[in-house]
This record gives structure tokens, C-alpha cells and sequence, in this order.
């Protein structure tokens, strides 16, 4: 789906936690997420420590959405 998108000229940001995945479905920006029951967080954290990490991927993957990209590139 993601190539789809790309194709039709809408940038996609792909946050997932398997990057080979990713890969393998031609994703052009991959930015890893934390673990596959939690990808936007880590429920062991305090809530102050999650919402940082969260805005760290959020932000991490709308920084990915704006830059200009040659083919797959993962965003760590």
C-alpha cells in the first residue's frame, strides 16, 4: 500500500517494528518502532518517560516525512 501511495506523489512514513518487513514491502521511509505489542510505546514507563518517547517517534517519523529520499532509507 505504501508504494501506492508513494506513486501517486503523497510521501509515506512507515513506523513499524520489523524494518525488514518494510523493506521487503518497498517502503521508502522506515522510522523502527519500540517492540510489536507496543509500537508508539513501552507501557513500563512512567507516563512522563512514555510521552517522551512517543514524541521522539512521532517527531522522528514527521522529520522522515519531510525529507527528500532516493529510494529505502531507514530513519534510527
Amino acid at each position: 500500500m505504501v508504494k501506492e501511495i508513494e506513486r501517486a506523489g503523497i510521501p509515506v512514513v512507515h513506523v513499524c517494528t520489523v524494518t525488514p518487513i518494510s523493506m521487503t514491502v518497498g517502503a521508502n521511509r522506515i522510522v523502527p518502532a519500540i517492540a510489536i505489542p507496543h509500537p508508539l510505546g513501552n507501557p513500563a514507563l512512567d507516563k512522563a518517560e512514555e510521552k517522551a518517547l512517543r514524541r521522539h517517534i512521532v517527531e522522528k517519523a514527521l522529520d522522515a516525512l519531510t525529507t527528500e529520499v532516493d529510494g529505502q532509507t531507514i530513519f534510527d
